[in-house]
C-alpha cells in the first residue's frame, strides 16, 4: 500500500535502465509517473535504439534481482506499476535484426571501416597528398627527412674504438667504445663512450640494444661533433680539491 501511495503522490521517478543487448547501457533516467508505458518506450528508443514495437519492459526492485512487474499495457501510466526511485527498468529487445543485436554498438571492431583505393584517392582534390605534391614542387626539400642515415658520418673518420676522448659539454673524459649508427636512438652516426667516472646514463645498453659494455652509469651515446679524440689522461680525482 505504501509503495502505491508513493507512486501516486510523486510526479516522477528515477530509474536505472538496463538493456538485454547492450551490457554497458546502464543510465539513470527520470520518468514522469503520468507518462504512458508507450511514451516511456518512445523515450527509451531515443536513448538505446530499440524500436517501440520491439520493446518489452520489466520492472525490478531496488536490489535489481526481484521482478516487480511486467509493463505489458502500453496505454497505462507508468505510475500504475508502482515504481520507486532506485528501481531498475529492464529493456528487452525482441527483434533479432535490431540495430542493438550482435554487439556492434559496443565493439567498434565489428564496424566496417571506410576504405578508399589509391587510384580514387589520387583523383581527389584538397587531400594532404595533393598539398604535399604542391609544396614539394615549390620547395623540394620541404618534406625531406631532417636527419639522414649518413648524418655526421664524415665526422667519424678520425674517431676509432679505443681512442681516448673528451666529450662536450662538461669536458667528460673516457674511451671510445662504439662508432656507427644507432637505430634505437635516431638516424645518423653516434659515438659510444665509456666515461672514466660515473657520468653516463647506462652500461652500453640503450633502449634494448647493446652497443658496447661498460660499468653501470659510465656509458654515453653522443653525436660525433661532441667528441674530441686525443691524448687525454684520466683526471686526478683530487686535482680540483683545495689544499
Amino acid at each position: 500500500m505504501a509503495s502505491k501511495l508513493q507512486a501516486e503522490n510523486d510526479e516522477s521517478v528515477l530509474l536505472r535502465v538496463t538493456h538485454s543487448n547492450i551490457k554497458s547501457f546502464s543510465p539513470e533516467i527520470r520518468f514522469s509517473l503520468q507518462s504512458t508505458v508507450e511514451a516511456v518506450k518512445d523515450k527509451l528508443w531515443r536513448k538505446c535504439g530499440t524500436s517501440v514495437n520491439s520493446m518489452r519492459l520489466e520492472l525490478y526492485d531496488d536490489g535489481g534481482g526481484a521482478k516487480v512487474s511486467d509493463l505489458t499495457d502500453d496505454s497505462r501510466p507508468l505510475g500504475f506499476y508502482s515504481p520507486l526511485d532506485g528501481f531498475r527498468l529492464h529493456v528487452i529487445d525482441t527483434d533479432p535484426a535490431s540495430v542493438t543485436s550482435g554487439g556492434w554498438l559496443e565493439d567498434t571492431s565489428l564496424v566496417e571501416k571506410y576504405t578508399i583505393s589509391d587510384e580514387a584517392y589520387q583523383k581527389r582534390d584538397g587531400t594532404f597528398r595533393k598539398f604535399k605534391e604542391r609544396i614539394s614542387a615549390q620547395n623540394p626539400s620541404a618534406f625531406a627527412p631532417k636527419i639522414t642515415e649518413d648524418y655526421m658520418e664524415d665526422l667519424c673518420a678520425n674517431i676509432k674504438v679505443g681512442d681516448r676522448c673528451e666529450v662536450e659539454p662538461g669536458e667528460k673524459r673516457g674511451v671510445v667504445k662504439y662508432v656507427g649508427r644507432a637505430e634505437s636512438l635516431a638516424p645518423g652516426f653516434w659515438v659510444g663512450v665509456q666515461y672514466d667516472e660515473p657520468l653516463g646514463k647506462h652500461d652500453g645498453l640503450v633502449k634494448g640494444t647493446r652497443y658496447f659494455e661498460c660499468p653501470p652509469l659510465h656509458g654515453g651515446m653522443v653525436r660525433p661533433d661532441k667528441v674530441k679524440v686525443g691524448d687525454y689522461p684520466e683526471r686526478d680525482p683530487f686535482e680540483d680539491e683545495e689544499i
